[in-house]
């Protein structure tokens, strides 16, 4: 059991707290070194104790494994925040000595790697010394600079000590509603830097004897708009932390120390060969070039920011080369990326490398194991100063996930063409949804309580298609494969917005031989509050998740909001109200059922600040659906038909994408006409030959505009971020498009702001901090 320390400053900091008398820092630069040197976790060529006992080393994995998944399952329970106890936004996971991952829950998965991030930290700058690290101790960490997200996800790290050793960490992590950023939700976008981001919590040590401090928790509550659910959240990660710290220690009891030791070890190389195998049966050696892009169109009158250098257009730039190497261990450079901005949405290289993972686990490596094994499997290269790995201590990261969702859209579809070349069709998926709207806002509630929202129906967003199927349906996120949309009744409970309906959305999914599957959409009313605010935050006049083969990409987004509607009248005077489909956008209906004089927002700006919302105000909540796979004329017809009766495919596009031809029988259902289709879509085939040109007379085109410099002024500036950034892009685009060796387009030239271009301070510039590198920059 671990005995708390009554008093942690009489431990003689000097002495190790390691059984091999090294200090951290000395155990975890020595454990890089033998991985490094040899290519295999800790230098292990063997797994001696899998190979000799392998009943037990399957057991001490199954009941790890067991513990953290029950922890999870059980700690969630005493969270009620709907984020965590309906979403499932919270995960455990168990480390060794090292801070390298040995197993983890289900959930929010990419913190496999971040909380891992924060051990390390607190390992490389001495907290072994100071503040000190004992039994019964307790870290919390939200820092995006040195391993998190965005600071929405707070983590919990316990260390778990055996016969006054440390024998390895235990961490929690959930999705708080608030962390009093300028913006009230979770994920606001008001900021345009760190200091606007809400509350900086960096491995601050925040509890001892297995008890939170009493000035942590005053000041924590104080520095977010919901206390309530701040500290039952807390109580679930500590309740979990916990318990799996009690799981640890029946494994010690029933194997010994030597052997868990070596467990702890061994399982990790275990994973990294795991995905080596995977790679090896599923992909084939090469390189694999692909792309992502996402707009930030903060012009808009309805982006409110306090610099007004912010105040710009944007595209994110995100060009990736894998290289699937004959070894099969692989690299995933990044070069070329466009510049970190002054927005919510920069990463940093534990976001990105950790939620690849996320990613792959859904078809890479779909199995229990993973663990940091795969990390030393594979290569990362985010270059430094791009929206990757800032080089500004500045940035903010509230919303990482906007760019990140859209860069990795481009990886899953790339990847799958590996698949797809190996005959794994199974495995093959056209891509994530972009996992938005985010509905946030805040105010006082009916409970008359400051307050703040932040809805996770996100979670069950539409899938990709893959090639022997449709996506499915409002059904998951990339970043939480078992995601939930959530109880209507219990969102009502925790936010002062009543649901007028909640439908499927109609045409979301990418049309294709296999169409992407659907978003869903939710009309709120706000009701019985004050002082209320609520904004946007999606993807509009951009597309970042595209098809895949013949696949066409998944809607983009719109905003519907509405003020002054007269609807508490209208109830009262039973008069027709719009409950919650907005069936056909270009012919709407939600205005033919409010008053004269309200005040309607139709338009692509899914990305906004604060707007004062009254009650009686309607909000729309659209959520994404996936892409596509295949060519839509080659669509099996009785499934465009049910497409039809399903109400998830409008007339206009089965006609102009799928080229049905159909009418409707005395049911009022739709039967399509098989006969006069087939004629249709050949005709279609006939009508894309007569209008096609030669690949080489289309890029001769583009490239006469290229030397004009013919294009937006936003894809100018994303491409001039990207060239002064980058040498190697910048020469590699000349080369494609056989330019001449002075073309250059330059953020100057456009005459855009570009604070940070020039002048910038990076975290490993402040005073005693020693910063982790896991990645080439």
């Amino acid at each position: 059991m671990n005995i708390p320390v009554v008093n942690p400053n009489q431990q003689n900091k000097k002495a190790s707290i390691l059984a091999n008398g090294k200090t951290l820092k000395q155990n975890r630069d020595d454990i890089y070194l033998r991985s490094k040197k040899t290519g295999t976790y800790d230098g292990l060529t063997e797994l001696k104790l899998k190979r000799s006992e392998p009943i037990k080393y399957e057991k001490i994995f199954s009941k790890l494994r067991a513990g953290v998944v029950n922890a999870r399952e059980t700690s969630k329970k005493i969270a009620a925040s709907p984020i965590v106890e309906q979403e499932g936004e919270l995960c455990f996971t168990l480390y060794n000595t090292a801070g390298d991952c040995v197993c983890t829950s289900t959930g929010i998965i990419i913190h496999v790697g971040t909380m891992g991030a924060a051990i390390k930290y607190m390992i490389e700058n001495n907290w072994q010394e100071d503040p000190g690290i004992n039994p019964g101790d307790m870290f919390t960490n939200n820092d995006c600079q040195i391993g998190n997200v965005h600071p929405c996800d707070i983590c919990t790290i316990v260390p778990i000590f055996h016969e006054g050793f440390l024998v390895g960490w235990v961490g929690g992590v959930t999705h708080v509603i608030d962390t009093g950023s300028v913006g009230p939700g979770s994920m606001s976008n008001g900021q345009v830097q760190r200091f606007g981001d809400g509350i900086q919590i960096t491995c601050r040590k925040t509890g001892v004897n297995d008890k939170p401090m009493r000035d942590w928790q005053h000041e924590s509550q104080r520095n977010v708009r919901t206390p309530k659910y701040w500290i039952l959240d807390e109580k679930t990660r500590i309740a979990g932390d916990h318990m799996i710290r009690d799981i640890v220690e029946e494994v010690i009891a029933d194997v010994g120390i030597d052997t868990y030791m070596q467990f702890t070890h061994e399982i990790i190389e275990d994973g990294r060969r795991g995905l080596v195998s995977r790679i090896r049966d599923i992909t084939i050696p090469g390189k694999y070039h692909t792309v992502g892009f996402v707009d930030v169109p903060y012009m808009h009158e309805d982006v409110h920011l306090p610099s007004p250098f912010a105040k710009v257009d944007t595209i994110m730039h995100a060009p990736c080369t894998i290289t699937i190497k004959p070894n099969a261990t692989w690299r995933l450079d990044f070069e070329g990326c466009s510049r970190w901005g002054w927005h919510t949405y920069n990463a940093n290289p534990t976001a990105f490398t950790s939620g690849i993972w996320v990613m792959m686990t859904q078809t890479l490596v779909p199995t229990e194991r993973i663990n940091d094994g795969a990390m030393y499997a594979t290569e990362f290269r985010l270059p430094k100063g791009t929206w990757t790995n800032p080089n500004d201590r500045r940035t903010a990261h509230a919303d990482s996930w906007h760019f990140l969702v859209s860069s990795w859209s481009s990886l899953w579809r790339v990847i799958s063409r590996g698949y797809f070349a190996r005959g794994y069709l199974e495995e093959v998926n056209a891509g994530n949804s972009n996992p938005c709207n985010w509905m946030q806002g805040g105010g006082f509630n009916q409970e008359e309580e400051i307050h703040a929202v932040n809805s996770f129906e996100t979670a069950a967003c539409g899938t990709g298609a893959c090639a022997v199927k449709d996506g499915l349906n409002h059904a998951a996120a990339i970043w939480n494969p078992e995601g939930d949309m959530g109880d209507c009744e219990i969102w009502e409970l925790a936010e002062p917005l009543l649901y007028m309906g909640r439908a499927i959305k109609s045409n979301t999914g990418g049309y294709g031989k296999y169409r992407g599957g659907m978003g869903f959409e939710t009309l709120r009313m706000v009701h019985n509050s004050a002082d209320w605010t609520m904004f946007f935050m999606g993807n509009g006049y951009m597309n970042s998740d595209w098809g895949l083969m013949g696949g066409y990409p998944s809607a983009t987004g719109y905003r519907f909001e509405a003020h002054n509607t007269g609807l508490h009248q209208r109830i009262a005077d039973g008069k027709s109200l719009p409950l919650g489909h907005d069936y056909n956008p270009d012919h709407p209906d939600f205005e033919n059922h409010l008053e004269p004089g309200a005040s309607i927002k139709r338009d692509k700006q899914c990305i906004t600040t604060e707007a004062i919302f009254s009650n009686g105000d309607l909000y729309l909540n659209y959520l994404r659906g996936g892409p596509g796979f295949g060519d839509p004329l080659d669509r099996r017809i009785e499934h465009i038909e049910k497409d039809l009766n399903d109400n998830v495919l409008l007339e206009e596009f089965a006609q102009k994408v799928y080229g049905a031809i159909f009418s409707r029988n005395d049911e009022g259902d739709f039967v399509v006409d098989k006969q006069q289709t087939l004629i249709r879509q050949k005709q279609m085939r006939l009508e894309r030959l007569a209008r096609g040109i030669p690949v080489k007379i289309w890029m001769a085109s583009e490239r006469e505009r290229i030397l004009a410099k013919e294009a937006s002024i936003q894809v100018k500036q994303m491409f001039a971020s990207s060239f002064e950034l980058s040498q190697p892009f910048l020469d590699k685009f000349r080369q494609f498009w056989q330019l001449p060796e002075e073309w250059i387009v330059t953020e100057k030239e456009l005459g855009v702001p570009c604070f940070g271009a020039t002048h910038a301070m990076d975290l490993s510039q402040m005073p005693d901090v020693s910063t982790v590198v896991l990645v080439e920059q």
